[in-house]
C-alpha cells in the first residue's frame, strides 16, 4: 500500500499573529508586475475578507499544502493577509469588512504570491510562529513548531511528573520553542537548550532574548547526549527526526525549505531515536521523565524494543483532538523505574 506523504509528519497547531512586517516587505514585495495581467484580476478586491476569500481560491487552485501552523487555505491566507496588514489574528470578524488602499492591496497580494510562488510555509514569510501561546522567531534554520508536547506543556506533564522539575533538557531544540515553552510552565526551572546544528542555537538564542530568559535558558551544541556528559535533568523533552528515507522522498515541496537533518532519520528513521532512548536513562535523575514526539515507523520499534524492560515504562498519548487534516502522531513518556 502506498503510504501517503504526508503520513510521517507532527500535526500542526495554527500559528496566529505574524509580526515584523516591514522585514518581508522589503524582500518580497517587488515581485509584484503591477502590468501584469493580475492587476485586473485583484482591482475589484476592496475588503480584507476579499483578500481572504482571493487568497483561499488562489492557493486551491495551486494545490498547496498545509502543514506548517495551519491545515486549511483559509486559515493560511487569513494569517498572511492579517501579517500584511499589521493586524493580529484576534482581529474580530466585522473588521474583515472594512476597505483597504491600494497599497495595502498590493502589499498583500505580493506576499501571497510568493507563498504559492514559493511554496514556502507562512511562518518562513512572516518571520514568526506561535507555540503553546507564545511568539517565536522562525527561518530556514529550524523547523516550524508544531509538535504536541504544547499539550503536554500546557498541562505540566502531569500525572508523570512527580514534583516540580528543577533541570530540564530540550534535546534537538531547533528554534527552542519546547524548552522555552516549558520555561514558563515551570518558573524555578533552569533549561539547556541542546542542538547539533550551529545554525539553529543562532535561533534559539535570539528567541532566549525575546523572552528574556537569558538568566535560565542556555542554548548549548550537543550531538545528542554527547555534550552533556555528566549532568542529570528532572524531565528530558525531544522532537526528534524521525522521518524514514521513504517518506522523506514523498514530503510536499513545502517541506523542502525545512532543515534535512531536522526531519530524516535514516532510512527508517530510526538513527537518533534509537541513540536517545538507549542512553537516556544515564541522564535522568532518579524520578526523571522523557517526553519524545514520534511518528512513522519509530512508533512501533519504540513500543516493541522497551513494552517488556525494566528501564523504561512507557505509556502512549494521544492528542485528543487533531486539525482537520493532521495525522494523530503519539508523545512516549518513559519513566526511570526505582529498583
Amino acid at each position: 500500500i502506498e503510504k501517503p506523504a504526508w503520513r510521517a509528519i507532527l500535526p500542526v497547531f495554527v500559528c496566529i499573529r505574524g509580526c515584523s512586517p516591514a522585514a518581508w516587505r522589503v524582500k518580497w514585495q517587488p515581485a509584484l508586475n503591477k502590468d501584469s495581467s493580475i492587476m485586473s484580476e485583484y482591482a475589484a478586491l476592496h475588503s480584507i475578507q476579499d483578500l481572504v476569500r482571493w487568497g483561499v481560491s488562489r492557493f486551491h487552485q495551486a494545490e498547496l499544502f498545509f502543514g506548517h501552523g495551519t491545515d486549511n487555505a483559509w486559515d493560511e491566507s487569513r494569517l498572511l493577509v492579517l501579517h500584511a496588514l499589521y493586524l493580529p489574528w484576534e482581529t474580530p470578524q466585522e473588521y474583515l469588512h472594512c476597505r483597504i488602499t491600494d497599497e495595502e492591496r498590493d502589499a498583500v497580494v505580493a506576499l501571497l504570491e510568493e507563498r504559492i510562488r514559493l511554496r514556502m510555509p507562512a511562518a518562513y514569510l512572516t518571520g514568526h510562529a506561535r507555540f503553546a501561546g507564545l511568539d517565536f522567531v522562525v527561518d530556514e534554520r529550524v523547523l516550524v513548531p508544531r509538535s504536541p508536547i504544547a499539550e503536554l506543556i500546557d498541562g505540566r506533564f502531569e500525572p508523570w511528573l512527580e514534583r516540580e522539575p528543577l533541570r530540564i533538557l530540550d534535546l534537538c531544540t531547533g528554534s527552542g520553542c519546547i524548552g522555552i515553552a516549558s520555561a514558563y510552565a515551570f518558573p524555578e526551572a533552569e533549561v539547556v537548550l541542546a542542538d547539533l546544528s550551529a545554525d539553529a542555537l543562532a535561533v534559539a538564542e535570539q528567541n532566549i532574548e525575546m523572552h528574556e530568559l537569558a538568566e535560565r535558558v542556555e542554548a548549548r551544541w550537543s550531538d545528542g547526549f554527547d555534550g552533556l556528559a555528566g549532568e542529570r535533568f528532572d524531565l528530558i523533552v525531544s522532537n526528534p527526526p524521525y522521518v524514514d528515507a521513504e517518506d522523506m522522498s514523498l514530503l510536499p515541496d513545502e517541506y523542502r525549505h525545512e532543515p534535512e537533518m531536522g526531519l530524516a532519520a535514516g532510512d527508517d528513521g530510526l538513527d537518533l531515536v534509537r541513540r536517545m532512548l538507549a542512553e537516556a536513562a544515564d541522564y535522568l535523575t532518579e524520578d526523571g521523565v522523557l517526553v519524545k514526539t514520534s511518528g512513522g515507523l519509530s512508533d512501533d520499534w519504540t513500543y516493541r524494543r522497551y513494552k517488556d524492560e525494566d528501564i523504561w515504562a512507557f505509556q502512549t498519548v494521544n492528542k485528543p483532538a487533531v486539525p482537520k487534516g493532521a495525522h494523530p502522531v503519539d508523545a512516549f513518556i518513559g519513566r526511570k523505574l526505582k529498583a
